[in-house]
């Protein structure tokens, strides 16, 4: 799956509501809070996350590759 940016960056939380990944900013927040989402092969648990051209995402078994 990927998400392409309008801006310069997309942040954690509203990358995986836009992917359908979480219903809504509240599910963004606990499964990023619980570990469970990867950025870069790495657990990041800050929902403002920026993310940027070339990251990747991952949860549940999803990747998300965000793109210019």
């Amino acid at each position: 799956m990927e998400i392409v940016l309008r801006d310069e960056y997309i942040k954690l939380g509203q990358a995986l509501k836009a992917a359908g990944l979480v219903g809504s900013g509240v599910d963004a927040k606990f499964v990023i809070n619980d570990g469970l989402v990867f950025v870069n092969g790495e657990v990041e648990t800050q929902r403002g996350k920026k993310l940027y051209d070339g990251d990747v995402v991952e949860y549940d078994g999803e990747k998300i590759f965000i793109k210019k």
